[in-house]
């Protein structure tokens, strides 16, 4: 039975400090971040509608409270727990702190097959992987909506009778070939042993818009969640998508609306949303709104757009820095793909190490350490052409490989 849009209010207003607590576990693995996986916000969301909240707060304050134990409360102002939840109490009160308050929107935990999982926001963009489909596969939101009304709708997914066959799926202990079909947005199963022998090999038998899958039937991981999602529910941001949101979250936390200011350059119309018509594309471009930055990683900011160039010399991907530690050299970066790790797919950070004392480099500089591995979104699927973020950014396809660019107006907000 999904949540009620009354109780569903209810249940938030019960968690709110439950998600505040649970909201930064992950920085733990900030605080050293030298060789640092992907870390993982932790965000109460609305669940399943016979999810027993109370027992799931009590699971998850019982780990937060075991790693803040030791954590010093900031005098007169949150109790260990609260600090320790707060991105200012890591980032401070900079636009760092507010760019991973905005990272965080995209990461919910739920309940899933009794098994507490925290989804990341699925990376989707329109119109991909449909070459040989036949028709358009567009994404609900066009890739480009706002998190929380992406979540609303994986509500509704998670809580269907459809979802809970394929999860019955998963967990009935035979072994099997999910077969996808994107087109008409269904499943199917195989455990033709020609089907199954092949995908152990590696002989795979899918195509872009019907992607195979082999599963043991022995459980639920959020990998498998998320491969509904993608394939079925057809949710979640694309990489330019995902940076406007950053952008313009942390802008309206300052008092400005980037989209009525780039609403013309934007060829925004008939008062539409601008996130719309926000493409990689325009991070690329000589508008005026944009200051192209030096390379060099001491020119570098929070806020600052990586733009990455596809094998045809145009730009294909984007991410946004969140910090430049120059003292110890990191620089971590955010953004939404599917050209990543199995668990990673989908909005996830990662981290660029160097020499802090050789921060006058380029980010094209090959001595650098990209963390971020490339993999294809469905394994047995054709890989990425590059190993690591820093292989595809310093890649030249006769434009000069990567840059960076900076939105003039986050500039002046943020001196």
């Amino acid at each position: 039975m999904p949540i009620s849009k009354h109780s569903t209010t209810v249940h938030d207003r019960r968690s709110r400090r439950s998600t505040r607590s649970v909201d930064a576990a992950p920085v733990l693995t900030t605080l050293c971040p030298r060789r640092a996986r992907s870390t993982v916000p932790v965000v109460i969301g609305n669940g399943f509608g016979k999810a027993r909240p109370q027992l799931l707060l009590v699971y998850v304050l019982t780990v937060i409270a075991f790693a803040v134990s030791s954590a010093e409360p900031r005098a007169g102002s949150t109790t260990a727990l609260e600090a320790f939840a707060d991105p200012t109490a890591i980032w401070g009160v900079g636009i760092e702190a507010e760019i991973e308050r905005a990272y965080r929107q995209s990461f919910r935990t739920y309940m899933v097959a009794g098994s507490i999982m925290t989804l990341r926001m699925p990376f989707a963009q329109n119109f991909e992987r449909q070459e040989l489909a036949g028709t358009e596969l567009v994404i609900y939101g066009d890739g480009k909506a706002d998190p929380r009304f992406l979540w609303d709708r994986i509500d509704t997914i998670l809580e269907s009778p459809e979802f809970q066959q394929y999860l019955n799926a998963l967990r009935d202990g035979r072994e099997k070939v999910l077969i996808f079909d994107l087109p008409t947005r269904s499943w199917r199963t195989s455990r033709d042993l020609f089907d199954l022998a092949g995908m152990k090999a590696g002989s795979y038998r899918g195509l872009p818009h019907r992607p195979y899958v082999y599963v043991n039937g022995e459980g639920v991981r959020p990998r498998d969640v998320y491969n509904y999602l993608y394939t079925i529910g057809r949710v979640g941001m694309d990489c330019s998508g995902f940076v406007w949101h950053i952008l313009t979250t942390v802008a309206e936390g300052r008092g400005l609306d980037l989209g009525q200011v780039l609403a013309r350059t934007l060829g925004v119309q008939g008062g539409k949303d601008p996130s719309f018509y926000v493409g990689t594309q325009f991070f690329d471009s000589d508008s005026h709104h944009l200051i192209q930055v030096d390379g060099r990683l001491n020119n570098l900011q929070p806020g600052d757009i990586m733009v990455f160039r596809s094998s045809d010399g145009r730009a294909g991907h984007s991410a946004v820095i969140q910090s430049v530690d120059l003292t110890n050299g990191v620089i971590r970066y955010l953004q939404s793909t599917d050209e990543a790790p199995q668990e990673e797919r989908g909005v996830h950070d990662s981290y660029i190490y160097f020499d802090p004392e050789h921060s006058d480099v380029r980010l094209s500089d090959p001595r650098l350490e990209w963390t971020q591995q490339r993999f294809a979104p469905f394994p047995g699927e054709y890989a990425s052409a590059f190993s690591d973020d820093g292989e595809r950014y310093r890649a030249d396809f006769g434009e000069g490989g990567g840059k960076v660019v900076r939105l003039r107006a986050m500039a002046d907000l943020f001196p």
